[in-house]
Order: C-alpha cells, then sequence, then structure tokens
C-alpha cells in the first residue's frame, strides 16, 4: 500500500484535509514525467516550491504552490510578499532540511507551520489537483479548496504568471 510521508499524513489528519493518495514511481515523481504517465493534465498539476531570500538574514522562506502551466513569479511577486529584494527557489538540500521532503515530492501540507504557504489563485479554480505525498512514491489528488484548511494558507492573484 502506497504511503504519503508520516508528516503530510499527520497534517492531513489533523486539519481533517480529505484527499486520495496515489502511487507513483519514484523515477516519474516530476510533473511533466507524472502527468504524461499517469494521465494527469498540467493543469491539474500544483506543484510546491519552497522560495528563499537571498542576501537576507535571517533567510526569509516561503512555500508557493502554483499550476504545472504556470510559472512562479519569484523576481516580483514572492519579493514583494516575502519584503526582500532578491529570491530563488531553495536548492534540493535546503528543502530536505527544511521540510523533510525530497523535490518531485514536496506538498504544503506538512510543512513547518511557520512558514507562509502563498497559494496561486488559479490553483483553487481546478476540480481537482494532483500534488506532492511529502515523498518521491506517492501523490495527493484533492479538491485545492481543502488547503485553506491549513492554518498559514495565503491565496495570492497573479502569483504565477501563464508559460509562454
Amino acid at each position: 500500500m502506497t504511503e504519503v510521508s508520516s508528516q503530510v499524513k499527520a497534517t492531513l489528519v489533523k486539519y481533517g484535509i480529505r484527499s486520495e493518495t496515489l502511487a507513483c514511481d519514484p523515477e516519474l515523481a516530476d510533473t511533466a514525467a507524472f502527468c504524461e504517465h499517469y494521465g494527469f493534465t498540467l493543469e491539474q498539476a500544483a506543484n510546491t516550491i519552497l522560495v528563499a531570500s537571498k542576501k537576507t538574514e535571517p533567510v526569509k522562506y516561503a512555500v508557493c504552490v502554483v499550476l504545472g502551466t504556470t510559472r512562479l513569479d519569484v523576481n516580483k511577486k514572492v519579493c514583494e510578499l516575502l519584503g526582500v529584494k532578491r529570491a530563488s527557489f531553495a536548492d534540493a538540500e535546503t528543502t530536505r532540511a527544511l521540510t523533510g521532503m525530497e523535490i518531485g515530492g514536496v506538498v504544503a501540507i506538512g510543512t513547518p507551520e511557520n512558514l507562509p504557504i502563498y497559494i496561486d489563485s488559479r490553483v483553487l479554480e481546478q476540480e481537482k489537483v494532483v500534488m506532492g505525498g511529502g515523498n518521491r512514491t506517492s501523490k495527493l489528488v484533492l479538491d485545492p479548496k481543502e488547503l485553506q484548511k491549513l492554518t498559514n494558507v495565503q491565496i495570492i492573484q497573479q502569483l504565477a504568471k501563464a508559460q509562454v
């Protein structure tokens, strides 16, 4: 039986978030490969990205959720939200250290509660989304409105830009 990570499972229970779990071949955990193989569209894929400020002490972090058809606006929107001049995607090592999750399995559910979670408003327009399960061997499928049960969520207009 496929299991989400223990921290994701505990958060699902704590906040009463309804979802279903899918098994995922870890070699196919990255968005494009997953969608192609498992029959999801990129518009159904809600990617979770950890962003870190640069040249700011202490470093500020945010968890951002955007659709697979969009590109996170790190340089303007995320910097504005964090109140910093520069920010970038956190590297895999930082992501693992801060969230306990591997790239390809990162999900806002189960991230540290002191981190803000910014969700692009277009994510909530989807009927269902597929997200990481906290590891590379599982995915969650859920109504994205369920994410609003988390206490540190902010819905942001134009957090991401359409891919060209």
